[in-house]
């Protein structure tokens, strides 16, 4: 009869057998791993779960921790600008390229930091809510110390290689369990698809998200010295169930060996794993971290990047085979059938071209710089140039053709002047019109004829707009006729154009 008691112990083993292999080097370096149920905190799965690690940009889930404690406390909130700084603006990628004297919301950064990995942000965080990277590096390490964070040592915002700063798969679990439980309202920080700069559509490092079925957060991070690593967050049928993975040799791997942990975590009744909580796994014999540079990074091969995860796009049918053979192979050395311990011979030739599905499309979250998108230079150039058409304005153009000089109002102005018209000389223009028209013009005077008869004759307008422009032209008129002639028209047209270009 199998043992369930020997099931870490084996795992642990074949595990250690598909490092040695990816690594090609000394067995003594084991990728740790975890499964964690949130709810109640007891281990499912670990192997090397408090053994020392360089966290890369899963640090960003302690800055973030930090912010969103400082905004509860009333000393931080959510809309406050961040500007960043010459040093900041210096970090090297993952990056938005920032110049320095920008300013960005906090609500906005922290989304950038989840999704983009920008290092240039993070730090823009860290010296703005710290007053200094040092100052930010101190509330890290008293958050968590007060989280019970014991294997943890912080001293940047964004995990960019520091010997002295680490951490371990234990502590990003307590980490991740805390910012869940912690602060609900703000649970989806950690599952944005993907963000949206200007016309710039930037998605989440994290290749579970749209892939594994429950996958809802939280962050991937990697360098050369600490290999790729996940903390992963998932839920199934309302329970909940945190997975870190360190270490690995590429995004593929990761995501994989994390999918792999989460099919075994949830095939565990909550009364099957035992009662070992994360605050009673022991102490790591080692001391400090390993550095995996010369296995992760080799000079012969491309820089790896965190965005390997997009190249996964096999089916999930072809997953779910190559999972079948691992199965089997566990079982000859006697573990139950999972294939969430399939990752134990990641490098054999059954499981090599293994793959998650195809993402699921994207939902770009729009962050931008300023206080409001109003404000973000981004912004307000990309709304100006689908905008650049419209700003011909031809409507306008319209307005100005309209026939003004036909409105009843340069009649009235005449009157209000005093002017008198040659009477012969205007019933002249009106051969055309009827008897009583022109016999109403005679009896009533010129400037109830000028009023009555566009409503009668259009061609009575032609005759005031051209003796307005004679009144408008003599020094001693008013400007109002001025304004309301053909001629006043041109200069706006003029000037409407000069505008639009």
């Amino acid at each position: 009869m199998f043992n369930a008691a020997l099931l870490p112990r084996l795992a642990g083993r074949l595990l250690g057998l598909g490092a040695l292999l990816a690594a090609g080097t000394a067995g003594a370096v084991t990728a740790p791993m975890l499964v964690v149920d949130v709810d109640s905190g007891k281990v499912i799965y670990s192997q090397g779960a408090t053994d020392p690690w360089f966290p890369a940009s899963i640090t960003k889930l302690m800055t973030t921790y930090v912010a969103l404690d400082m905004v509860r406390q009333g000393r931080a909130s959510m809309d406050q600008l961040l500007t960043i700084s010459e040093a900041a603006a210096a970090e090297p990628p993952s990056k938005m390229g920032f110049k320095p004297g920008t300013q960005l919301t906090l609500d906005n950064a922290l989304k950038i930091i989840m999704v983009k990995s920008a290092n240039d942000v993070a730090w823009a965080i860290g010296e703005n809510l710290g007053g200094s990277i040092d100052g930010f590096a101190a509330q890290m390490n008293e958050t968590a110390q007060r989280l019970g964070m014991r294997d943890s040592r912080w001293t940047n915002p964004n995990g960019l290689p520091d010997p002295r700063q680490w951490t371990s798969a234990r502590d990003m679990a307590v980490l991740g369990r805390a910012l869940l439980r912690d602060f609900p309202e703000n649970r989806d920080l950690f599952s944005i698809s993907a963000i949206q700069f200007g016309r710039a559509v930037m998605p989440n490092h994290n290749g579970l998200l749209g892939r594994y079925a429950g996958v809802d957060g939280m962050k991937t991070g990697f360098i050369c010295s600490g290999g790729f690593n996940v903390v992963a967050s998932a839920n199934r049928n309302g329970r909940r169930i945190l997975t870190v993975v360190m270490g690995q040799a590429s995004a593929r791997e990761r995501d994989l060996k994390a999918a792999d942990l989460f099919d075994y975590g949830f095939g565990q009744s909550s009364f099957s794993f035992g009662g070992q909580t994360l605050a009673e796994l022991p102490t790591s014999p080692i001391a400090t971290p390993p550095d995996m540079r010369p296995y992760i990074c080799d000079k012969r091969r491309p820089m790896p990047t965190d965005a390997d995860s997009a190249a996964l796009t096999a089916s999930a049918a072809a997953a779910g085979g190559n999972a079948d053979n691992a199965n089997a192979q566990l079982m000859a050395a006697g573990a139950p059938p999972s294939s969430a311990l399939a990752f134990a011979t990641m490098n054999s030739a059954a499981l090599r071209n293994r793959a998650l599905p195809p993402r699921a499309p994207l939902q770009p979250v729009l962050v931008w710089t300023g206080r409001d998108p109003a404000e973000s230079a981004i912004a307000a150039t990309d709304e100006a140039a689908p905008a650049k058409p419209v700003a011909a304005r031809p409507a306008a153009r319209v307005k100005v053709a309209k026939p003004v000089p036909q409105r009843p109002a340069p009649s009235r102005s005449i009157a209000a002047t005093g002017a008198t018209v040659p009477q012969p000389k205007l019933l002249a223009r009106h051969k055309g019109a009827a008897p009583a028209a022109a016999s109403a013009f005679a009896s009533t005077g010129p400037s109830t004829a000028v009023i009555a008869e566009p409503k009668g004759h259009k061609a009575a307008a032609k005759p005031a707009a051209k003796h307005d422009a004679k009144q408008d032209s003599k020094p001693a008129a008013k400007p109002a006729p001025k304004a309301e002639t053909k001629p006043a028209a041109k200069p706006t047209v003029k000037s409407a154009r000069k505008k639009d270009d």
